[in-house]
């Protein structure tokens, strides 16, 4: 048979008191060796159910005729979904303890193997009398459950009103019984008092066995993100740099044809001024070429009009000498 490792910290004591009484009908050594395993289905049921389940195997090839090692193996089937086993092992540990305590996990292994009609005649049977208040808890949950795989969503809700769920006392079956009340509820329409459900169970869930903050924050439009989910963390990367690549390149393009058209202005305007300037001083030469001959004429018309009054003088002398 092959074994699994076991540390060596786990020593089977660690087994309630009547388990540990079960396994006196075994020899010394495979007492021991069946409380290690079962030591080690309990502390990996709730993280790591594939495993415990082989753990679980390996105590029922040891002492199948153990109610104790059947009820482990049945528990450890059930968390791995796989209901009709679990079924046939909560059976044989009740045929050999005449118990009634597996009444409601049997039951719903009824529903997880599609047949909830079954689970709800199982709550009508009178087994669920001999139950205490949390196995009828129990029961109750699982008929409600039985009644919404069957679509009757307002029966659903009717069977969970009980005086257990008016308590104002906090059980440990308070957080979950609230839990499925609020699901009913949403389940109906009755989102208002579905919401104030969720809350009232997430004021009685002290270890955090139901999701009612998540279902709160759902119903109030609050979505979460796993900061150390890697998956979650690369999408939101993705998705920042998509905008970042495509806004930048295009508007600096849309941008850039006036801004070049400007340049090319400023740098004609550059060709453009030192032949201005040329045109400028070339004007200025015309015109002082042009002033330059009219200064010349007028000293001409002087003097040639000083010549003619010499001229008038020597003429009027003549006259008088002779």
């Amino acid at each position: 048979m092959k074994r699994l490792p076991i540390p060596d910290d786990v020593t089977g004591d660690e087994l309630d008191k009547s388990v540990k009484q079960e396994l006196l009908s075994l020899p010394k050594t495979l007492a021991e060796d069946v409380a290690r395993n079962l030591v080690m289905v309990a502390r990996l049921l709730d993280e790591e159910p594939e495993r415990a389940y082989e753990y679980s195997r390996i105590a029922l090839r040891l002492a199948s005729r153990v109610a104790a090692v059947r009820e482990a193996a049945g528990f450890a089937s059930y968390s791995n979904a796989k209901y009709s086993e679990a079924l046939a092992e909560f059976r044989a540990a009740r045929r050999m303890t005449g118990s009634a305590d597996l009444w409601p996990v049997m039951a719903d292994c009824e529903r997880g193997m599609g047949r909830p009609e079954r689970a709800l005649a199982m709550a009508g049977e009178p087994e669920v009398q001999k139950l205490d208040r949390a196995g009828q808890v129990e029961m109750r949950l699982v008929a409600a459950g039985a009644r919404q795989d069957m679509g009757q969503a307002e029966a659903a809700v009717v069977t969970l009103q009980s005086p257990e769920l008016a308590s104002t006392s906090i059980q440990p079956w308070t957080a979950r019984l609230r839990y499925a009340y609020a699901d009913a509820l949403l389940a109906v329409g009755r989102e208002a008092e579905a919401r104030e459900w969720f809350a009232k169970a997430l004021e009685a869930d002290q270890g955090g066995t139901t999701d009612a903050s998540d279902r709160l924050a759902e119903l109030d439009g609050v979505e979460f993100v796993d900061a150390f989910d890697p998956e979650a963390a690369e999408a939101e990367l993705d998705e920042p740099v998509t905008e970042v690549v495509t806004e930048p390149v295009t508007e600096p393009v849309e941008a850039a044809e006036p801004a070049a058209e400007a340049a090319a202005a400023v740098e004609a305007d550059e060709d453009q001024a030192p032949k201005a300037a040329a045109d400028v001083a070339e004007d200025k030469t015309e015109a002082a070429a042009q002033e330059q001959p009219s200064e010349a004429t007028e000293q001409a018309s002087q003097q040639e009009q000083e010549q003619q009054k010499q001229d008038e003088k020597g003429a009027e002398g003549d006259q008088q000498q002779s």
